[in-house]
């Protein structure tokens, strides 16, 4: 068996380079399968985002948290998931980049959007509720895990019932219709969604692994490595497909991948609670994780408040969210390997 602990510094990276390029590959034609699956099904574009697309973009993400947190390794599993939240809505700035018609977010603004990135910011404040509770727990899993699940399940039904019956509009004519690839199977290709699925989980833990080694040989924080490192690159596949779908003019759809994604990556820290065995994994955040946490609400509030102010041009065709986004995450990054 492979053991990365026994390899050079150089061979870690090569297989961190390797690995990164087989998750973007795989995780991006994972993404097109789920989108042909959900165009067969005829899910509603709220759950395609929220649901189908986020879970399958997350999946290298969501098994890398499990397995640090199944081996005890809490601090890789929790800046691994809000790692990835803060990563994925900075790819969202850079998606503005690619519209060049104006300001995403005063294009993609619409009912379900803000909807989940409210319910994003909600599910981001019980980890925090669930730090000042006593560390209890019922079969190995705090009670604040079970309500992450069922807390995001009830707002996918009111996402979805929302966008069905919409009481709130977007302004007439100022944004570019939301398209879908016009040729799409029959079928639902679900065998090769199994296969991509089951190559993208694989690479995720082997990227977790060698995570862990990368850290202990270079000196650099756990959490520095998940937020700068494994998050960004289980998140390149959300990176990819939003670029492509926003040159498509699939607005909302775009938008939608990144907020819906964000939300579901909040339950990686539901499942790694249920996989962590040294008790409650929220009784394990750090400084640094509230320090993620709080950058994560901090960003999504930015970006609400972009898509609700809905600035139709701003400077190199971005909106003033995406500019502060992208610096505060430059900023953020940067500490976390400045701190001791």
């Amino acid at each position: 068996m492979l053991d990365p602990a026994t390899w050079s510094l150089s061979l870690l990276l090569a297989a961190t380079a390797l690995l990164a390029l087989v998750i973007l590959v795989a995780g991006t034609a994972l993404t097109r399968r789920a989108d042909e699956i959900a165009e067969a099904t005829g899910l509603s574009a709220a759950l395609v985002g929220a649901l189908l697309l986020g879970a399958t973009t997350s999946l290298p993400g969501t098994v890398l948290s499990v397995s640090a947190a199944w081996q005890g390794d809490a601090d890789l599993a929790i800046s691994n998931a809000i790692g990835g939240i803060t990563a994925q809505t900075a790819f969202l700035a850079i998606a503005d980049l690619a519209y060049r018609r104006g300001n995403l977010e005063h294009a993609a603004a619409s009912i379900s959007t803000l909807m989940q990135a409210a319910l994003l910011v909600g599910l981001l404040a019980l980890p925090l509720i669930a730090m000042g509770q006593p560390a209890m727990t019922v079969l190995s899993v705090h009670p604040v895990s079970v309500v992450l699940v069922a807390g995001y399940i009830f707002g996918l039904r009111l996402i979805d019932h929302a966008e069905r019956r919409p009481m709130w509009q977007k302004a007439p004519g100022s944004d570019a219709p939301e398209k879908r690839d016009e040729e799409m199977p029959d079928r639902a290709p679900w065998g090769a969604f199994a296969l991509l699925a089951l190559v993208a989980a694989t690479t995720g833990f082997a990227l977790g692994e060698v995570a862990t080694d990368l850290s202990a040989r270079t000196g650099i924080s756990t959490t520095a490595i998940g937020v700068a490192l494994t998050a960004v690159i289980t998140s390149l596949p959300e990176l990819v497909t939003s670029v492509a779908a926003v040159r498509r003019g699939a607005l909302q759809l775009a938008v939608g991948w990144i907020i819906g994604g964000n939300a579901y990556d909040v339950l990686f820290l539901a499942f790694s609670d249920a996989a962590y065995r040294e008790g409650s994994i929220y009784h394990a955040f750090t400084d640094q994780h509230l320090f993620l946490i709080a950058l994560a609400i901090l960003m999504t509030s930015l970006l609400i408040l972009g898509m609700l102010k809905r600035d139709r041009q701003g400077p190199a065709g971005i909106g003033f969210e995406s500019v502060a986004i992208l610096a505060i995450y430059a900023a953020a990054v940067a500490s976390l390997f400045l701190s001791p």
